[in-house]
Order: C-alpha cells, then structure tokens, then sequence
C-alpha cells in the first residue's frame, strides 16, 4: 500500500524518531564548568551520599526505559531487536508527545527471561521507570514480577497492563449505553496471551463475577483441570468459568453479553455473535486484522463494536493510558503502579468522554485527545497517595 512506501521513505529521511538535547547552555567557561567538570563532582557525591537526590538532579526523575526483546511485536511476530527498535522508537515519542515524559528505546539481544531480567536491572539506575513492551507470553508475566519484586521502581508491561486499562475504560462506557451492570454481564475473552489475562484480571477487580467470565485459548475454553495449561492459565481457570464450560468459542458465546478478543483475524463470525444476548458488546482487537471487520460487525446485532485500528469507530490504544500512568508514577515518586492505580487510570480515561458526547461510536476519547493524560496523571497520583 502506499501508505507503508510513504512509512519507509519517513523513517529512512528522518534517520530514528528521537534525538537529545542539552537543557544546559554551553556558551562560556562558567557554563561548561556547573555543567561538567569540576562543578559535577559536587553533585556526584552529593547524589553517592544519598542516592534519592539522583531524582533531584539528573534525568532519572523524568525517563522510562522501553525494554523489548523483540519477540512478540505488534501484529509481527519474534523479528528480533533490530525489528523491534522502530517500534521501541515510536512508543518513545509517544511517551514524550502525550505525557511529557522522557523515554528510551532499550532493544535487548537476547530473549533468555534471566538475562533480561539481569540486563534491565544493571541499567536501572539511569531510569525512573520500566515499560516492558512486546515481549512474548508466558516469558512476560516470570519477566515483569522479577522485576516489580527486584526494583524499586515502576515496572509495567504495557501490552498487559495498558491494553487491560484502555478496554475497561470501553466496557465501562459500553455498559452505560446498553444499560447493564458490570456485575451482571458475562463476558468471553479470546486469546490467553499477556493482554487477555492482564484483561480478566482487570475485569474481576472492577466488579465482572469470575463465574461469569470465560477465557479461551488455541485449545478453546480454560477451566480447572483442563490439559495443556500453563500455571497463569491455571491461575484464570481457577477463578473463572466454574461450570467448566468446553469447546471453541462457538460453543462458549451462546447468552455471552461481551466479547473481548486479543487474538486472531477473523474467528469471531456472524452466527456466533447471533447465540449472544441481545445488545452484544464486541471489542474485536487482533492487530492489524481483527476478528470480525467492521463491515461484517455493521450486519449484525452488536450494539458497541471496538477495535484497535484507527480507522475504525471506537479505537482501543495504549496510548490512552500509559503516558498518563507513568507521568503520574513519576511525578509522585512511585515505587509501583499497583492495582488501584490501573483502575483509576482506567476510570479517568471512560470520564474523559462525557455524558453529552458518549455514543456507540464513541466510548473512549480521541488519543489526540491532551486532557487524558493529564487526568490519568492526577487519578494515579490520587490512588497512589491512598
């Protein structure tokens, strides 16, 4: 397509989205002299004396490491860390355009979970917070809990944790215009990946009862005992679907209010949506297909319909909440982002739409939309401080 021509010729003209630049003037001797030597090393061992003034002095206070190995990329699949770092570079800017904050493209070559974890750990000092991006499940979930648990810093996985925090803040304005109560609705999540168990859990905290949730993977529905699950499978299927449900996702949908997919191109079809209640929710976000296009979805009864595309109603993205919770993070000095914090987050971005403007085609606010960030920013540093 065009468009990818036009992508390529951008990049290759603009030679990487980022750069850096001085805040420090570098016009005298006096200037080179407060900014280097020998006016540093006042700094260096006020900060070796006590290292919370790293935050008052130097870049820490305002940057974020974007760790990836490469291996689970958008819709491209494992194309390493050379594939990777355009992608890297892109959640940097968008970093920096939504939530002024300052951010890093860290591309590791290895996708061994103790080397990463080690890695990021040795470069930890230089940054106030981590974003782990586009790394593969389940190497994410082992990789992200080290690091929460090792660091004293921020960590987020933001394919789990934003995505989770975005689609909540859908449902909750979903609900509104279909009229039903989160405690009540069943909802089907395809795809056990990072982004759906971040979604159930996510889910279950808000309100959605456990035992009305089913989550499916390549093998079709999860419940306890079920065969070839691994232990954060196990973990959802202990605590949801507890009828123990079987079968494919044709066999799970039947009186199902929602359905969230994180999965694969066209699996959801219109029968299936048929065998839903009436007034389905659908949030269809296989990238860059997902599981039933939006000129299929218009044909049936679905009453919200998402994506994560742009050129649809309704786009499901990260970036909605991750530049407003790390901003917040930051500005607080948060060791973690915890629980409550995602859930103010994901609060804040459905207030974003108001009452008079909330529609079927409009139950998340445009990303270009500046007063997100900063209302996330403001309900994270709340929920922190609580």
């Amino acid at each position: 397509m065009n468009y990818l021509k036009q992508a390529i010729a951008f990049h290759k003209r603009l030679k990487g989205k980022l750069e850096i630049k001085s805040k420090a003037p570098l016009a005298t001797r006096r200037d080179l002299s407060l900014a280097y030597t020998p006016g540093v090393a006042a700094v260096s061992l006020l900060v070796a004396k006590n290292k919370k003034e790293i935050f008052n002095h130097t870049i820490k206070a305002n940057t974020v490491a974007v760790v990836s190995d490469g291996s689970a990329v958008l819709g491209l699949g494992n194309i390493g860390p050379q594939g990777a770092l355009p992608v890297m570079e892109g959640k940097a800017i968008l970093f920096k355009e939504f939530g002024g904050v300052d951010a890093f493209p860290i591309c590791l070559a290895t996708q061994e979970t103790d080397k990463i974890v080690e890695t990021v750990k040795l470069i930890s000092p230089v940054f106030g917070g981590i974003n782990l991006e586009d790394i593969s499940a389940p190497r994410c979930f082992e990789i992200e809990a080290r690091l929460k648990k090792e660091l004293d810093i921020p960590v987020f996985h933001d394919d789990q944790h934003g995505t989770a925090i975005v689609v909540l803040a859908g449902l909750i304005n979903a609900l509104k215009i279909v009229k039903k109560n989160i405690s009540d609705v069943k909802v089907v999540v395809n795809g056990a990946g990072a982004a759906g168990n971040a979604i159930v859990k996510i889910f279950m905290k808000s309100g959605v009862l456990g035992k009305n949730i089913i989550m499916l993977d390549s093998r079709g529905a999860l419940y306890r005992g079920r065969e070839g699950m691994n232990i954060f499978k196990q973990e959802i299927a202990a605590k949801t679907n507890p009828q123990k449900i079987s079968g494919g996702l044709g066999d799970v949908l039947s009186g199902a209010d929602v359905f969230i997919g994180v999965s694969t191109a066209n699996i959801l079809k219109p029968e299936m949506i048929e065998a839903m209640t009436e007034k389905p929710i659908v949030f269809a976000m296989a990238n860059p297909h997902p599981e039933i296009s939006f000129e299929a979805a218009k044909k049936t009864k679905i009453a919200v319909f998402g994506t994560g595309r742009s050129d649809y109603p309704n786009q499901i993205n990260n970036v909605l909440a991750f530049p407003g919770v790390f901003r917040g993070a930051l500005d607080i000095g948060a060791k973690q982002i915890t629980e409550k914090m995602k859930l103010a987050a994901a609060k804040a971005i459905a207030s974003a739409v108001s009452k008079s403007d909330l529609a079927k085609r409009i139950i998340v606010p445009s990303i270009f939309n500046r007063r997100v960030a900063k209302m996330v920013a403001e309900a994270v540093k709340k929920a922190a401080r609580q």
